[in-house]
C-alpha cells in the first residue's frame, strides 16, 4: 500500500485534520472495504495528481462526478441514479478513447450568417462513452419525453460499441479483457456539462461501492 495514501486515509477518516474539505466525506472508517476502496483510488490519484491533466473521479458511493486537477476539485456533478456491471473489472485508471461528438446546426451555403463557436449548449445530453482498459459508460438525462426511443437508441449503441470490441479482440487472438458497463442519469445541464469537460485521452478513476 502506497505510504503517501495511507497518510491521506487517515487524514480523510480522522475528524478536525485541517480545514479542507475531506475527500470522502461519506467514508465509514469502520468499514473494511471502504478503506481498502478508498486507499485504491488515492493511490491512483497521486499517480494522475503528479501531471499537469485534467482527470475524472466518479464517485459512485457519494453519487458524485468530480473534475480534478493536480488533485484539486474543480468541477462537481451530482449522479441521479447510476447502475453497473460487474464492479471488479471498474478499478484501475481508465483511457477515454473519444469524447462524444458535436452536432451542429447546419447553415445553408450563402447565408449571411455566421456560425457560433461551440458552447455548452452544443453538447449532446445523451451519449456513450468507451474507455480502455474495456468500459462502456452510458450518460442519459433524468428526464426525457421520449424516455423509451432514446433508450432503445441507447441500448443500440451499447450493443454495437461491445460488438466491435469482441470482433477486434477476436480477429486479433488477444486475450479478452474482463469489462464493464456503466450507466449514468444525470441531468439534461449537467451531462452537456459532462461532455464539454471531456477530452480524448481523458483518465477516469472510479471508486467503487459496497451497496451494490
Amino acid at each position: 500500500m502506497n505510504f503517501c495514501a495511507i497518510l491521506l486515509l487517515l487524514a480523510l477518516a480522522t475528524p478536525g485534520w485541517g480545514k479542507e474539505p475531506e475527500a470522502f466525506p461519506d467514508l465509514n472508517p469502520n468499514n473494511l472495504y471502504e478503506l481498502k476502496e478508498a486507499t485504491r483510488v488515492l493511490e491512483e490519484e497521486l499517480k494522475l495528481a503528479a501531471r499537469p491533466q485534467t482527470y475524472l473521479l466518479i464517485d459512485l458511493s457519494a453519487s458524485t462526478i468530480l473534475i480534478k486537477g493536480r488533485g484539486i476539485g474543480l468541477h462537481q456533478i451530482p449522479i441521479a441514479t447510476w447502475s453497473s456491471g460487474p464492479q471488479e473489472a471498474l478499478k484501475g485508471v481508465h483511457r477515454l478513447m473519444a469524447r462524444p461528438p458535436v452536432v451542429r446546426r447546419k447553415i445553408e451555403p450563402g447565408a449571411a450568417v455566421e456560425q457560433e463557436p461551440i458552447s455548452v449548449a452544443d453538447m449532446p445530453t445523451d451519449y456513450v462513452l468507451t474507455f480502455t482498459p474495456p468500459l462502456s459508460l452510458t450518460v442519459v438525462p433524468s428526464v426525457a419525453n421520449d424516455g423509451l426511443f432514446r433508450s432503445a437508441v441507447l441500448l443500440g449503441k451499447v450493443g454495437w460499441h461491445n460488438m466491435q470490441d469482441w470482433v477486434a479482440q477476436f480477429f486479433a487472438d488477444q486475450p479478452v479483457e474482463p469489462s464493464s458497463s456503466l450507466r449514468l442519469t444525470l441531468t439534461a445541464d449537467h451531462a452537456q456539462s459532462l461532455a464539454w469537460s471531456l477530452v480524448d485521452g481523458m483518465a477516469v478513476v472510479i471508486r467503487r461501492s459496497s451497496n451494490k
